[in-house]
C-alpha cells in the first residue's frame, strides 16, 4: 500500500497539473486571457470574442460527448470505488473535454475532471500490479485506493491537501481510521506539491481581512440555515437536471443553444464564464451596497444558477462545487450588505466566504471538505475556524432536516 499511495501521488499530480496547462493554454488560445486570482474571467475581451469563444466550445464539446458516449457512459466516482471499470483513454478524454469547455468560458465546475483522472489512474494501477502478488491488494484496499487518488486529483488542482483527503473520506469511502487518513492524506499532499508547479501557492479566492471576528457569529445562526435550505434546492434540482441529461443525437442541438445564451449573457456579464470563480470573486469583491451592485450580484445568481442546470441537462458534464461556492458567496454578499450597517468590523466579504461554504455544505452533503475547502483556497487564518464549523453545521443539519420531508422530495 505504501508504494501505491507514493506512486499514485506523484501519477496523480501530474495528471493534475497537466489538466491546469490545458485550462491555461484553452483561455489563452480562445480567449487571450491568462487568469489569476486578481483577473478570474476575461473582462477585456470584445463581447463578440466572449460570445463566439463559448459558442465554439459547446459546439465541439457535444460532438465529442455524442460520439464518446455511443459506446460509453461515463462512470460515477462512488461507482468507481465501488469497483466499476473506468475505461482509462475513454475517461481521459471526456475528462479533457470537461476542462477544454470551461476554458472556453462554459458554465460548469472544472473540478470533476482532475477527480475522474485520479480514480481512472487509480483502477490502471490496480489492474497493472495484479500481476505482481508482491503489489497486490485487499478488495478494501483497492476502494481506498480509487477514493484517495480521486481526492489527490483535486487537491492537485486547487493545491488543497487537506480537501482532497478529507473528500476522499467523507463523501467517496466514508469510512475513517487511521490508514485512510494516512493514505488520503498522503497522496493528496504528494499531488499539491506536483501541481503547485504550475498552480503556485496563491489563494483562489481573494478576501482581503483574514481576521474573522465574534460578532459574526449571531449572522452565522442565521446565514448557515438559509443557505442549507437554498444549497439543498439546488442539490435537487442538480440530480434531477443529471437524471435527464441528454446523451443522445439532441446532445448536438441542446449544448450548443445552451452555449449560444451563456455567450449571449457572457457578451456583456463575463462574470457568468467558466466554473464560478469570477462570480465568487465579485461578491468578495464588493464592498459597496448600491443599487447597481445588488442588481449585478442578483442577476449573476440567477443567470449562473439556471446556465448550469442546463449546461448539464442539455449533455455537459463538470462540477458543481465550484458554481456552489459561487452561488453561496453572492447570498452571504447580500446578508453582508444588511448585517455590517448595524455591525461594525465586518466586511462583505467574510460573510461572502462564509456563505460560500454553507452552501457548499448542503449542495455537497459534505459539511467538513466545504470547511476544509474554503479555509485552504482562501488561505484563511484560524480566526475563521469557529464561524465556519458552526455555520456548515447548521445548514447540513436545516438540509437532512429538510430531505426528510415529503414535500421536499
Amino acid at each position: 500500500m505504501v508504494v501505491a499511495t507514493l506512486v499514485l501521488g506523484v501519477i496523480v499530480g501530474f495528471s493534475s497539473l497537466l489538466l491546469s496547462v490545458l485550462l491555461d493554454v484553452t483561455e489563452r488560445f480562445f480567449l487571450n486571457f491568462e487568469e489569476t486570482n486578481l483577473v478570474p474571467v476575461d473582462v477585456n475581451a470584445g463581447a463578440m470574442h466572449r460570445f463566439i469563444s463559448v459558442l465554439i466550445g459547446g459546439i465541439i464539446a457535444a460532438i465529442i460527448w455524442y460520439y464518446l458516449q455511443r459506446h460509453y457512459r461515463p462512470v460515477k466516482l462512488g461507482k468507481a470505488v465501488d469497483g466499476q471499470k473506468m475505461p482509462l483513454v475513454k475517461t481521459l478524454i471526456h475528462v479533457c473535454t470537461q476542462i477544454f469547455f470551461v476554458g472556453t468560458g462554459n458554465s460548469i465546475g472544472r473540478e470533476l475532471a482532475p477527480r475522474e483522472a485520479g480514480a481512472a489512474w487509480a483502477q490502471k494501477w490496480e489492474e497493472v500490479t495484479a500481476k505482481y502478488p508482491a503489489l497486490q491488494l485487499t478488495a478494501e484496499d483497492r476502494k481506498m485506493l480509487v477514493a484517495a487518488a480521486a481526492g489527490a486529483g483535486f487537491a492537485g488542482v486547487y493545491i488543497a491537501p487537506i480537501t482532497g483527503a478529507v473528500f476522499c473520506i467523507e463523501l467517496l469511502y466514508k469510512k475513517i481510521n487511521a490508514r485512510v487518513i494516512a493514505v488520503s492524506l498522503t497522496m493528496s499532499t504528494i499531488a499539491t506539491l506536483i501541481g503547485s508547479i504550475v498552480k503556485g501557492y496563491k489563494p483562489y479566492y481573494l478576501v482581503g481581512s483574514n481576521n474573522f471576528h465574534l460578532q459574526l457569529l449571531p449572522l452565522v445562526v442565521l446565514l448557515g440555515p438559509l443557505s442549507g435550505l437554498i444549497g439543498t434546492i439546488f442539490k435537487k434540482y442538480i440530480a434531477k437536471a443529471k437524471a435527464h441529461r441528454v446523451r443522445n443525437i439532441n446532445i448536438m442541438i441542446q449544448l450548443p443553444v445552451v452555449a449560444a445564451i451563456t455567450g449571449g449573457i457572457a457578451a456583456f456579464y463575463p462574470q457568468i464564464m467558466g466554473n464560478g470563480r469570477g462570480l465568487a470573486q465579485l461578491a468578495m469583491s464588493t464592498n459597496s451596497h448600491s443599487q447597481k451592485v445588488i442588481l449585478a450580484l442578483l442577476f449573476g445568481l440567477v443567470a449562473k444558477v439556471l446556465v448550469t442546470l442546463f449546461v448539464m441537462k442539455c449533455g455537459g458534464y463538470g462540477g458543481v462545487l465550484t458554481p456552489s461556492i459561487a452561488a453561496g458567496a453572492v447570498i452571504g454578499a447580500f446578508a453582508g450588505m444588511a448585517y455590517i450597517a448595524f455591525v461594525p468590523g465586518v466586511t462583505i466579504a467574510q460573510v461572502a466566504v462564509l456563505g460560500a461554504a454553507f452552501f457548499l455544505a448542503a449542495s455537497q452533503q459534505a459539511p467538513l471538505m466545504a470547511l476544509f475547502m474554503l479555509f485552504e483556497v482562501c488561505h484563511l487564518n484560524f480566526s475563521a475556524l469557529l464561524p465556519l464549523a458552526m455555520g456548515v453545521g447548521l445548514s447540513i443539519a436545516i438540509s437532512k432536516w429538510l430531505q426528510t420531508k415529503s414535500f421536499f422530495k
